[in-house]
């Protein structure tokens, strides 16, 4: 995605990014750093129930970190939006592991906090089964 001069889309996706690597190399302080500590966060990872507040979420990494299988991101198709102090980021994640491969389709929600650091406040990545279904515009 093409940000131009714009330094909020910039630095967004560089949090965005940020959350991937953190989840890449399994550092759960990196993750930490990134994540709003509120009661208001929450996260859906593929397949799983949404978990709500901090608590919870950073419980979901200590246990998808400590898992035996690395996941590999490729990200694709990002697109990012900032609305004040408000940013989101939609984005294909093909994931690359031991054991398979798979597309997560993810959205990617953060906030800026008072000193202007970019702090996700949600994430939620549904698995994609096939190709998008064709969509054919009929006007009345």
């Amino acid at each position: 995605m093409e940000t131009g001069a714009d330094p909020d889309l910039a630095s967004l996706l560089v949090a965005n990014q940020a959350f991937y690597t953190a989840f890449e190399t399994r550092d759960l302080d990196a993750m930490s750093a990134l994540w709003e500590r509120s009661a208001r966060v929450t996260c859906t990872h593929p397949g799983w129930a949404t978990l709500r507040g901090w608590p919870h979420v950073q419980a979901s990494f200590f246990a998808l970190f400590g898992g035996a299988s690395a996941l590999q991101f490729v990200l694709t198709e990002a697109e990012a939006h900032v609305h004040g102090d408000t940013g989101w980021v939609t984005v294909d994640e093909d994931l690359l592991g031991d054991q398979h491969g798979a597309t997560v389709a993810a959205l990617n929600l953060f906030t800026r906090d008072a000193s202007g650091r970019w702090r996700m406040v949600a994430h939620h990545g549904s698995p994609v089964n096939g190709p998008p279904p064709r969509i054919v515009r009929r006007d009345l």
